[in-house]
């Protein structure tokens, strides 16, 4: 359970520095994303989530 926890905060680091690092690049990405259809998103969103898996699967010794 602590290396759920673990993950979930490396998350809010990145998410966090993204938006100290370029907040202007992600509020342009965020206004594409909201232009993009409901599927388009969602197709990303399921490709990014097969490649944490599979990085998730290797580095924790597949």
């Amino acid at each position: 359970m602590s290396d759920l926890w673990a993950a979930l905060c490396l998350v809010a680091v990145l998410e966090g520095l993204i938006l100290f690092a370029a907040p202007g690049a992600w509020k342009r990405a965020a206004e594409q994303l909201q232009q993009m259809p409901d599927e388009h998103v969602r197709r990303i969103g399921g490709v990014v989530l097969a490649i944490g898996l599979v990085s998730l699967w290797l580095v924790k010794g597949g």
